[in-house]
């Protein structure tokens, strides 16, 4: 088949590549100068730096990192790290996940966090339903005290809402809960470790996370189209026109609010619960530091109070890989997240570099290079209404004839391993569509 691709983040060109696999055409057509998306890099001197946060290439399933590795140039040509997390607590170090590393608050924090842990624990087995809304969640799932000395403030920070009104269903299952028995560990003293596996995680020695969107083009048998605004999408019998060219098949992967209006077809009603699909924006400080010791071993460190300044995470992203920053120096990533009332400019650059320092990230004479990246569509905005809007959004595609996935193009909380994944799944719907000539709907799993 003659297929069309819209957008050229790691969605689109991952699908393209196995599309192309398989011996169809296929066009993907992206707006920016390059692909990439949430996935690109930028370079400044010798410094390296990922455009919307620090990403790692990881998967629980196999093939897919396999695939991620293969697209980096194999695990030769990647670093492998044992992760090691932290939040900012105050003036302590706290191992992440907060509840693994809860030994190392004060003693009264500690009472305060097990005791909740403990009640919340039992209520959850003797019937408590699960909130609606993420804050009462935050409280069933882990209690008062973690909820008050982490959770909450944390989430405040990222979400920039009153989590009273996010839903709780966007954590259901992508967050474990700790074994009581490692919470009770960790309070005596015994170190615990959450997220095992999550343990490594590895990065492309040269050139940042782009790497693995650039191995993806190359030799990927499809044809990419840059700088192309799309602003026609239509039936034309039983096949379809973009700006006029025929295509067997759509798929889309843009932003459904960037899209929407290039669909004549889409019902007025469903417009309208597109065009309130909101996201949450980043702003990704990047900041390149002269080093005169090497950085801790960090990975990532979580900032959840006020006072820490803006930044909710800080990522070592020298750390990261060596060739992430020349010698003698190191690099960072501190991600702002706003709802587009952020107008970054350099006193206020200048404000997070001095909170960073405040909480012994770096000294802000050692900084040598400060930037920053806005990225509009960063996190997905999970209000109360949010699963039932899209569940109608999502039902009017799998009906049209066309495919949408992506993180914003389905609006699906996913990373990039399950974006891969996502494109592997469209890919034998697209075969059983070109083995039996019928647009069935997908079935995502």
């Amino acid at each position: 088949m003659k297929i069309a691709i819209l957008g050229g983040g790691i969605s689109g060109v991952a699908l393209a590549r196995l599309l192309a696999a398989d011996g169809h055409r296929v066009t993907v057509l992206e707006h920016a100068e390059r692909p990439g998306g949430l996935c690109r890099s930028r370079r400044y001197g010798e410094f390296v730096f990922d455009e919307a946060g620090g990403h790692i290439v990881f998967s629980k399933d196999k093939p897919v990192l396999d695939w991620q590795l293969a697209r980096c140039g194999g695990e030769a040509a990647t670093v492998r790290t044992q992760r090691c997390t932290k939040i900012r607590w105050h003036d302590r170090w706290v191992p992440y996940p907060f509840e693994n590393g809860v030994g190392h608050l004060t003693k009264q924090a500690i009472v305060e966090c097990v005791a909740g842990y403990v009640e919340a624990y039992v209520q959850r087995r003797t019937g408590a339903p699960c909130p609606p809304d993420f804050h009462g969640w935050i409280h069933w799932r882990m209690g008062d005290g973690f909820a008050r000395h982490f959770m909450v403030p944390y989430n405040e920070k990222i979400w920039k809402c009153d989590l009273r009104a996010m839903s709780s269903g966007w954590v259901a299952g992508r967050v474990p809960e700790a074994p009581i028995e490692d919470v009770l560990k960790s309070a005596v003293g015994l170190d615990t470790e959450g997220y095992v596996h999550q343990s490594v995680f590895w990065f492309p020695r040269h050139g940042g996370f782009e790497t693995m969107v650039r191995g993806t083009v190359d030799g990927g048998g499809f044809e990419l189209q840059c700088g192309v605004a799309v602003r026609r999408v239509e039936r034309s019998g039983d096949r379809f026109r973009v700006d006029g060219t025929e295509f067997d098949l759509v798929v889309n992967t843009v932003p459904l609010p960037q899209i929407e209006g290039a669909f004549p077809e889409m019902p007025a009603d469903v417009r309208a619960d597109v065009r309130a699909l909101r996201p949450i924006s980043l702003v990704n400080v990047m900041i390149g530091v002269r080093l005169d010791e090497p950085l801790p071993p960090h990975s990532w460190v979580y900032l959840p109070f006020p006072e820490q300044g803006p930044t909710n995470r800080v990522t070592y992203f020298s750390n990261y890989s060596p060739h992430n920053a020349p010698a003698g120096h190191g690099s960072f990533l501190a991600e702002v997240t706003h709802r587009g009332e952020l107008r970054p400019d350099a006193a206020w650059l200048r404000g997070v570099v001095a909170a960073l320092g405040r909480a012994v990230f770096l000294r802000p004479e050692q900084v040598v290079l400060a930037e920053w990246c806005d990225n509009e569509y960063a996190y997905i905005d999970q209000d109360l209404a949010f699963a039932e809007r899209i569940a109608r959004v999502r039902r009017w595609w799998d009906h049209s004839g066309y495919i949408t996935f992506g993180r914003f193009g389905r609006y699906e909380y996913h990373n990039s391993d399950q974006c891969v994944r996502r494109a592997m799944q469209v890919q034998e719907h697209v075969r059983a569509i070109a083995a039996t000539g019928e647009p069935a709907r997908p079935r995502f799993a």
